[in-house]
């Protein structure tokens, strides 16, 4: 089972072209699923394996605790790989072809007000190399409303501050342009001209927008460090992930009138119904608004 699952995540890395912490989190829930069948059910192969095998799986991830969140994305990912196989004649049916995953009600995205943005985007120390690196990820983030792993992924020729577009390459190895503000565009090129020349090491080229305290690419993990030291001088109460911009990004433009359709492009939805979901923010956010400063609310 254990070579079928590799052959399947060098599918996933190679033509499906998925993100590699996508890929991970399929790995992990699939590690689990086979260790399952193999210490429990006592299944030697996936050829074995039969509905109710995988309905033993998800009852003993109930057991243990686990949310309606989790058991469905374990379920999505185990018909992932069994489609996989029977593509690849590896099996003779897929089991989990009728099994039903529990319904998963979308939690609304966290959102930043308009000052909490403000008082975010304004932290960086704009007198040395670090604070000028930091402004123009944060500036770029909240004008584009890229991914951080899209946003780390950067190369020095994926940004055109002239003519003021950010093109990214996004999951399923999408590529998009994203148009970028003046307020946005004169961090960068701050940046670009004060900032990066003293993160570059004479040692090696990096072409990366945004480098490291080594001259190398910033990873993801580094600039969750770097967002959480902000957050805490800016004094912001508020729990923030990586992500929180890209929500406030949307839901604002949407609150501000514009098309729906427009905001999908830019966030790099295949699905609609994934940008409605920043409708429904909006809504609740200027009724919470609506209740709090109205006198007759």
């Amino acid at each position: 089972m254990e070579a079928e699952l590799k052959k399947f995540t060098h599918f996933l890395l190679a033509e499906k072209a998925l993100a590699e912490n996508t890929i991970v989190s399929y790995e992990r829930d699939l590690k689990s699923y086979i260790k399952y069948l193999t210490n429990v059910e006592k299944l030697k192969g996936f050829n074995e394996t039969r509905q109710f095998h995988i309905f033993g799986f998800l009852d003993y991830l109930k057991e243990q605790g686990k949310s309606s969140r989790t058991i469905a994305r374990h379920i999505a990912s185990i018909r992932a790989l069994h489609q996989f196989l029977l593509r690849e004649k590896a099996t003779d049916d897929d089991p989990s072809v009728f099994v039903e995953g529990p319904h998963v009600e979308r939690s609304l995205p966290k959102i930043m007000s308009l000052q909490e943005v403000e008082t975010l985007l304004n932290s960086p120390n704009p007198t040395n190399h670090y604070g000028l690196r930091d402004k123009a990820m944060l500036e770029l983030l909240y004008a584009s409303g890229i991914r951080v792993s899209e946003l780390i992924s950067l190369s020095m020729n994926d940004i055109h501050l002239m003519m003021g577009f950010v093109r990214c390459t996004g999951k399923g190895n999408k590529e998009r342009v994203i148009p970028i503000g003046k307020t946005a565009i004169q961090a960068l090129q701050t940046y670009l001209e004060e900032g990066r020349p003293q993160f570059v090491s004479p040692k090696y080229y990096d072409d990366s927008l945004f480098l490291n305290h080594h001259g190398k690419r910033l990873s993801r993990q580094g600039f969750w460090k770097i967002l959480k030291k902000l957050v805490n001088e800016a004094g912001i109460k508020k729990e923030l992930t990586p992500h929180t911009l890209r929500h406030s990004f949307a839901t604002h433009l949407l609150e501000n009138g514009a098309d729906i359709r427009a905001v999908q492009e830019m966030l790099g939805h295949a699905d609609l119904s994934t940008t409605q979901i920043y409708i429904n923010a909006a809504k609740t956010r200027l009724n919470d608004e609506y209740r709090r400063y109205h006198p007759r609310a």
